[in-house]
């Protein structure tokens, strides 16, 4: 699986999805819990939808 997501999109990603999950946790809503989903695309550098759109925040490798 190639990675099409840079190190600031998964920071980025990784904090807003750890958010959602402790306010899920805590008193917030159930559909806090999306917050799963940037959270396993920041852990695995890969986004489905900027595979569909086209888009790649990550550096390009040299070959």
């Amino acid at each position: 699986m190639p990675h099409n997501v840079g190190l600031i999109d998964r920071l980025l990603r990784a904090a807003v999805g750890i958010a959602l999950i402790v306010w899920a946790l805590t008193t917030g809503p159930v559909w806090a819990w999306i917050g799963v989903v940037p959270l396993a695309t920041a852990l695995f550098s890969f986004c489905p939808a900027y595979t569909l759109l086209g888009i790649r925040t990550c550096p390009m490798t040299r070959q």
